[in-house]
């Protein structure tokens, strides 16, 4: 049996979840919600890499899965909540959206007021 990955060790603990303007607007209404569901079920048959842990920000726990080339990011903030915040299709952007650390952690705040 493989081990449980940082995301399944938290998703007991999740209470919820918010999709930023930001998610929708990357990835077009249909294509957003559907990854959300995929995410949220933890369905990884159509994904590359699913609930990467990639660091922590603030208390905030970031992760990325990628899917037809899209990076997805997405959090687990301090208040046990499931933010989906970007798609990129470039990985040096996705990257540098990474190194924003207040801006990560305002997009997160922001999502989940």
């Amino acid at each position: 049996m493989q081990p449980l990955s940082h995301f399944e060790q938290m998703r007991p603990s999740i209470l919820g979840h918010a999709v930023t303007n930001h998610f929708k607007r990357d990835l077009g209404e249909a294509r957003a919600t559907a990854i959300v569901l995929e995410v949220l079920g933890s369905n990884q048959s159509s994904f590359e890499e699913l609930h990467k842990f990639e660091e922590k920000v603030q208390g905030n726990f970031i992760f990325r899965a990628k899917i037809a080339g899209k990076h997805i990011v997405y959090a687990v903030s301090a208040s046990k909540m499931l933010v989906f915040l970007r798609g990129f299709s470039n990985f040096s952007e996705y990257r540098k959206y990474l190194d924003d650390k207040q801006g990560l952690k305002a997009a997160i705040e922001g999502a989940t007021e």
